[in-house]
């Protein structure tokens, strides 16, 4: 799909027609051409291969050694619901962690 919409010889820029007719008959919605053309003119062809669309980090994630932490309370009081685990853990480790 991509190959129609790359470059100077694109498809979209030989039509004679509107962008919005000419994408509309290409089946591509006007935001994703121009995030594709950004892309191509930021950073030319190799900017166009696909990407992984999931985040390369995730801002509240909890760290390999507090969860390590996490799950040896969790198993020395398995009393403890998730919340009161939390609250427990957020108390005396002070790292504040959620039940969820």
């Amino acid at each position: 799909m991509l190959d129609g919409l790359r470059g100077e010889d694109s498809i979209a820029e030989q039509s004679h027609l509107p962008a919005k007719h000419t994408l509309d008959q290409l089946g591509t919605e006007r935001r994703t051409f121009y995030r594709w053309y950004d892309r191509y003119v930021d950073g030319g062809q190799e900017a166009l291969e696909d990407r992984s669309s999931r985040p390369g980090r995730v801002w509240n994630r909890i760290g390999a050694e507090v969860q390590a932490q996490i799950i040896d309370m969790a198993l020395k009081q398995s009393e403890l619901s998730p919340r009161e685990l939390a609250v427990r853990f957020t108390d005396e480790r002070r790292y504040f962690v959620s039940e969820g």
